[in-house]
């Protein structure tokens, strides 16, 4: 017997990264990660750049940010984050626009459904790069600008419950995001040097249009199922864990790995 629960009132911001600046990558379109840019906003941050590979989308989110919230201090910048110059350039611009970075959530990842069986390298090569690698460059290089500067910061990690479980088909997919929760794990152990808090958040399962787009409903209908509340996660309810972990709320965690689930066992 299956069931659905509806999702909750919209939670209203209540000041958690009051006067903070942020950054967050892959943030274009209907995900996550424009759901935690907006939710920056709501919650009080002073300024925000936002990057994704897509042109249009990007410049279209800007605009959207601003109208929707208010806030000028919006900004967009192309960024692969396979590249190691463009991550360099992307920080630097960010560090520039907003006179430091606060909070840094790293969200770039990629994945696509292949039988181990019938994967290629260069479709493995890609999702380990993009969504392992990339959070790394972005990681490695903050932190280099912090030990610079002699400043602190946040960094949230976008991982994912497959870290830890297995889905048929998403052998790349889980690779790359268990890679984020020890990398997590490791560079936190460093970072505390630098007064730099790193945390990962693990949703299970986040319905956007672009998944909707992308996966076949029968497979979403079958995951939706498994969850306790009969259905993914709204992209805002993920984005809220991002808030609290980037926030002075939680300034004693660092190297840990909160799922965003309901799953059931």
């Amino acid at each position: 017997m299956t069931f659905s629960l509806s999702a909750p009132a919209y939670v209203p911001g209540h000041g958690l990264l009051a006067g903070k600046s942020v950054l967050i990558t892959a943030a274009a379109g209907a995900g996550i990660g424009f759901a935690a840019a907006t939710k920056a906003v709501e919650e009080g941050c002073r300024a925000i750049v936002i990057s994704d590979v897509h042109e249009g989308r990007l410049q279209a989110s800007v605009d959207k940010l601003k109208q929707e919230t208010g806030l000028d201090a919006v900004w967009g910048k192309l960024c692969n984050v396979t590249d190691e110059q463009q991550v360099r350039d992307l920080i630097d611009f960010a560090e520039a626009q907003l006179a430091g970075i606060d909070v840094l959530i790293n969200n770039a990842g990629l994945g696509t459904s292949k039988a181990l069986i019938d994967m290629p390298d260069e479709e493995w090569n890609k999702v380990i790069d993009v969504t392992l690698n990339g959070t790394m460059r972005m990681t490695r290089y903050f932190l280099q600008r912090a030990q610079a500067h002699k400043q602190g910061g946040v960094i949230v990690n976008n991982a994912s419950v497959l870290g830890w479980r297995a889905q048929k088909e998403q052998a790349h997919y889980a690779a790359a995001k268990a890679g984020v929760m020890a990398l997590t794990r490791c560079s936190a152990l460093e970072a505390a040097a630098l007064n730099v808090r790193i945390n990962a958040v693990a949703p299970s399962l986040a319905v956007h249009p672009m998944l909707r787009k992308s996966a076949p409903e029968e497979l979403l209908q079958k995951l939706e199922a498994q969850e306790a509340y009969g259905r993914g996660a709204e992209c805002w309810e993920v984005a809220n864990v991002m808030m609290f972990l980037a926030s002075d709320y939680s300034s004693y965690m660092t190297g840990e790995i909160v799922p965003v689930s309901s799953q059931q066992a």
